[in-house]
């Protein structure tokens, strides 16, 4: 049973994860608040986060969940930033966000379930 609570944790820190990158990404797009539902998207999306970030800590270390949840935001908005609004995709760039992929899943995979 407690394999099964791991597994649903781990599954919710992902989805905390995917609702950051779109906090993040609708904070470039509300403009400062001033566009409706941009700025709607923001504020859901934000309270979305912290409450599966939240959930996944009832069976994930804080350090570890917490690192994770960081690093799909920190490398989900900067493929957006890439693939969206044309920011650089050059090697030192994708070679930082490959080693925050790297940390990401040798943290997964040094957690005992």
């Amino acid at each position: 049973m407690k394999a099964f609570t791991v597994h649903i944790g781990w599954t919710l820190l992902l989805a905390a994860g995917v609702a950051e990158i779109v906090f993040a990404v609708s904070l470039k797009l509300n403009e400062g608040l001033t566009r409706l539902w941009p700025s709607v998207l923001t504020g859901a999306s934000g309270l979305i986060s912290f409450y599966f970030l939240m959930l996944a800590l009832r069976s994930l270390p804080l350090g570890t969940a917490y690192a994770v949840w960081t690093g799909i935001g920190a490398v989900g908005v900067a493929l957006v930033g890439m693939v969206y609004f044309h920011e650089a995709a050059n090697w030192p760039r994708l070679l930082s966000m490959s080693l925050v992929i790297a940390g990401l899943i040798g943290l997964k995979l040094s957690h005992a379930d």
